[in-house]
C-alpha cells in the first residue's frame, strides 16, 4: 500500500473521530435561588460599576498607588503565571486529538562476528553501514469522546485561572484602597493625639506653677499629669500602627517595607457613589463566582472522560521511510519501507478500577457544585453586609459629629466653670477625656465609612475589574534605536514641554 493510502486511512479515521459520541453529561448551569432585590439597596445607586471607582476618592496619590500595585504586586504576577500554566496545559491536552508525527534519522556502522557460527560469504565484508530516515504516525481515535472531554475540562480550567487572576486583581485594588484609607485615618488620629498631648502638657505646666503658688492642690496637679500621660501613651501605639500599615501597603505595592507617600487628608477624600446592580448580575460580575462555575464545568466534563474508559480504545500507527546500507542509495525507490497497523483494546476485568474513577469524578463534580452554590451565597452576603455598612456607618458618623460638637462645648464650659470656682477640676478632666475619645471615634468611623464603599465595590464586582486588569499589563519595552543613531538636541521647547526634542542622527 502506498503512502497515499495511509493518508486516506487517516482522513477517514479523522471523520470517524469527529463524528463520534461524547459520553457523560453536558454542562447546564445549575438553577440557584437568587433574591429579586437587595435588602438594603438604596434608591440613589448609580450605574458606575464599570468604571475605575477608586478615582472617586479624588486622590492622585491613591490612583498612583493602585497603578503601581497592579503592575508590581507579586500575587498578580503569580496569578498571571498560573494562567500561562493552564494555557499550556490546555494546548497539551488538546494535542491528543491530532495524530502525533515523529521523524527520525539514524546512521550506524557495525561489524558482524565471524566466529559466531553464522557463515558469511567470502566476498561479503563483515563490516557494513546502515542509514535510515523514517517518519512515524501514532493516533488514538477519540471515538467515545475521552480526549474531547479532557480538552473541555482543560479549557474550563484555563478560564477558571483567568477568573482567578481577575479575583486577585479585585482583591488587590480593594486592599490597597482600604489600607490607604486606614493609613490616613491613623494619621489623623495621631494628629489629634499630638494636639491633645500638647494641650494637656500646657495644663500640666500651668498647674505646676499654680501648685507652687498654693492655688491648686497636689491632687489636682496629679490628675492633670495623669491625663497628660494617658494621651501621651496613645502616640507610640498609633505610630506603631502607622508603621505596620505602611509596611503592609508596601508589600501590596510589590516593594520592600518602607514609607508611603500621602495625598489628601481623610476629611477631604471624595465619597464614592453607591453602584447599581441586581442580585442576578452577581453571577456574571463576580470573578470568584465565575471561577467556581468554570471549575464545575471542568469536573462535569471529566465524568465523561472517566466513563469513556469503559469503551474500546482504538489506535492507528504508521511508518514511512527509507533504509539502506549505502547513503547514496538512501533515497532511491528500493530503499523505501512502510508499515501501518491498527489496534483495539477493550477493558474486560479491572476489579473496579474504572467504576472507581467514575465515582471519583462524580463526587468531585458534586463538590464543585456545592462550592459554586456557596460562592453565590457568600457573594450575596458580602453585598448585603457592605450595603448595610454604608448606611449604618453614615448614620453613626452623623451622630458622632454631633457628639464631638457637644463635647467641645461641654469642655469649654467646664473649664470656664472651673476657672470661675463653680466646679472641681474633675469635671474638666471628664469633659476633655470624653472629647478626646469622641474625636478618635469620629475619625475611625470616617475611615470605616470610606472602607465600606470599597467593600461594596469589591462585593458587587463589575466591569471595573477588566479596566484594572488592563492596568496590570506592563507597557511594551521601548524600541531599540537602529545602529548608528543617537539622540540629538534641537530647538527650544515651549513652556510646560520637555526642554529637549530628540531625533536620530
Amino acid at each position: 500500500m502506498k503512502a497515499t493510502a495511509l493518508a486516506r486511512l487517516l482522513a477517514s479515521a479523522t471523520l470517524l473521530a469527529l463524528s463520534g459520541c461524547l459520553l457523560g453529561p453536558n454542562y447546564v448551569r445549575p438553577t440557584v435561588e437568587v433574591p429579586a432585590t437587595y435588602r438594603f439597596a438604596q434608591g440613589e445607586a448609580a450605574e458606575i460599576a464599570n468604571v475605575a471607582w477608586w478615582e472617586q476618592f479624588q486622590d492622585p496619590v491613591l490612583n498612583q498607588l493602585i497603578a503601581t500595585a497592579l503592575l508590581e504586586n507579586l500575587d498578580v504576577k503569580i496569578a498571571a503565571a498560573r494562567v500561562d500554566e493552564f494555557q499550556a496545559q490546555f494546548v497539551t491536552t488538546r494535542s491528543a486529538l491530532f495524530p502525533q508525527v515523529v521523524a527520525g534519522a539514524d546512521a550506524s556502522r557495525q561489524r558482524v562476528s565471524q566466529a559466531a557460527g553464522i557463515p558469511i560469504p567470502n566476498n561479503v565484508s563483515p563490516i557494513y553501514n546502515q542509514f535510515d530516515v523514517t517518519a512515524s504516525v501514532a493516533w488514538e481515535i477519540d471515538l467515545f469522546g475521552k480526549v474531547r472531554r479532557q480538552t473541555e475540562a482543560a479549557r474550563a480550567n484555563l478560564l477558571a485561572s483567568e477568573e482567578g487572576r481577575r479575583a486577585t486583581i479585585l482583591t488587590l485594588v480593594s486592599a490597597v484602597s482600604s489600607a490607604y484609607i486606614n493609613l490616613r485615618s491613623l494619621d489623623r488620629q495621631l494628629e489629634i493625639a499630638k494636639v491633645t498631648v500638647e494641650s494637656r502638657n500646657e495644663s500640666v505646666r500651668v498647674f505646676t506653677l499654680r501648685f507652687r503658688g498654693g492655688e491648686v492642690s497636689q491632687m489636682e496637679l496629679a490628675q492633670s499629669q495623669s491625663e497628660y500621660e494617658a494621651a501621651l501613651a496613645t502616640i507610640p501605639l498609633l505610630e506603631m500602627e502607622i508603621g505596620q500599615q505602611e509596611n503592609a501597603l508596601s508589600v501590596l505595592l510589590g516593594k520592600n517595607p518602607g514609607a508611603i507617600l500621602r495625598g489628601r487628608d481623610l476629611a477631604t477624600l471624595g465619597s464614592p457613589q453607591i453602584p447599581n446592580g441586581l442580585p442576578s448580575e452577581l453571577l456574571e460580575r463576580r470573578p470568584d463566582v465565575l471561577q467556581a462555575e468554570q471549575t464545575l464545568v471542568s469536573e462535569n466534563a471529566l465524568i465523561g472522560a472517566a466513563k469513556a474508559l469503559y469503551f474500546p480504545s482504538i489506535s492507528l500507527t504508521g511508518l514511512f521511510g527509507t533504509v539502506s546500507t549505502q547513503f547514496s542509495n538512501l533515497f532511491t525507490g528500493p530503499a523505501r519501507v512502510w508499515s501501518f497497523a491498527g489496534s483495539v483494546t477493550q477493558p474486560i476485568f479491572t476489579a473496579g478500577n474504572i467504576s472507581g474513577q467514575v465515582r471519583q469524578a462524580e463526587a468531585r463534580q458534586q463538590e464543585a457544585l456545592f462550592a459554586y452554590e456557596k460562592a453565590i451565597q457568600v457573594a450575596f452576603q458580602e453585598v448585603e453586609d457592605a450595603l448595610i455598612s454604608v448606611q449604618k456607618t453614615n448614620e453613626q458618623l452623623a451622630v458622632l459629629a454631633n457628639q464631638v460638637e457637644a463635647l467641645q462645648t461641654y469642655s469649654r464650659l467646664a473649664r470656664l466653670r472651673y476657672e470661675g470656682g463653680y466646679t472641681s477640676y474633675i469635671e474638666v478632666l471628664d469633659a476633655e477625656r470624653s472629647l478626646f475619645n469622641a474625636q478618635l471615634s469620629y475619625t475611625q468611623t470616617q475611615g470605616a465609612e470610606l472602607t465600606s464603599f470599597v467593600n461594596l465595590y469589591k462585593a458587587m464586582g463589575g466591569g471595573w475589574v477588566l479596566a484594572a486588569e488592563k492596568l496590570s499589563i506592563p507597557p511594551p519595552a521601548p524600541a531599540t534605536p537602529p545602529p548608528g543613531t543617537e539622540p540629538v538636541a534641537r530647538g527650544t521647547a515651549p513652556a510646560g514641554e520637555p526642554a529637549v526634542a530628540l531625533e536620530p542622527r
